[in-house]
């Protein structure tokens, strides 16, 4: 592995995401809507993959380089398109509102804004990206551990594609408002997206897993778990959820597995 020129990437790419960042920034001040942050968050690791690919010209295995670069490109493509589509012709997210508010209005909460919301998610973009970035740069030809990482990628997609899909049907139907979605794979886990998303970055830092400093890059995989399960995904979304005193979502956290893909539990209980 080409370590000098490897750390010429992480800079690099540290810029890269931090202007992708700043563009979302610019369109949310002037919209004065931030969600659109939630539509550069896949841009900004697909931008990131594809700037590593052409750095690591030379250097890395070029099979794994169009690999772990397709992949990303392909899970943060179809992200950013899902939640624009999603989010068009809506207000502000709530969450961000939420989370704004504790500035006062004025140049305060615009400064607020780029440094909680923007600067924050760039930083966790590079981070999260590193792995990514270092299987750029390995020099060894793809065999089974590489495999079973894009195999464990294609998990993921399953699950954050399907359950997406399923989910926007169910609203789509009238008969449905107010009611919770217990359908499809939403039936064995309540945070099917969240553990695809997982399961796509675990698998993609096995693709970089043949070299020993994998394991300084562990953490990046796993704060993105951590974020999912337990920091602004799940936690976030059903808090939103329990606050709105949706009929029937007590029943369906007491007998679903709260991200984990499981068998419904037969008799409800906490």
């Amino acid at each position: 592995m080409n370590v000098p020129a490897l750390l010429v990437n992480f800079a690099v790419t540290a810029g890269v995401a931090l202007a992708v960042m700043l563009l979302a920034f610019a369109v949310g001040v002037r919209t004065g809507r931030h969600r659109g942050v939630d539509v550069a968050w896949g841009l900004a690791f697909t931008a990131v993959a594809v700037t590593g690919y052409a750095l690591s010209a030379g250097d890395g295995d070029p099979g794994r380089r169009v690999l772990v670069t397709v992949l990303v490109a392909v899970w943060g493509l179809r992200l950013s398109a899902h939640i624009w589509w999603r989010g068009r012709g809506t207000g502000e997210d709530p969450r961000y509102a939420r989370m704004l508010s504790r500035a006062p209005e004025g140049p305060a909460r615009t400064r607020f804004a780029l440094r909680i919301v923007y600067l924050l998610q760039a930083g966790i973009v590079w981070f999260v990206s590193l792995p990514v970035q270092a299987a750029q740069y390995l020099p060894d030809r793809l065999g089974p551990i590489d495999a079973a990482g894009a195999a464990l990628w294609c998990v993921g997609l399953f699950f954050e594609g399907v359950g997406d899909w399923q989910l926007a049907r169910f609203k789509a139907d009238p008969a449905n408002r107010g009611r919770v979605m217990d359908r499809g794979l939403w039936r064995y886990t309540r945070h099917p997206n969240y553990f695809g998303d997982a399961c796509v970055w675990w698998g993609l830092y096995l693709i970089g897993a043949h070299h020993a400093a994998a394991l300084l890059f562990l953490p990046s995989t796993l704060l993105m778990t951590w974020l999912l399960a337990f920091g602004s995904g799940k936690p976030m979304l059903e808090r939103q959820m329990t606050s709105q005193q949706r009929p029937g979502w007590a029943e369906y956290t007491a007998r679903t597995s709260g991200f984990l893909p499981l068998p419904p539990r037969r008799s409800p209980s906490r």
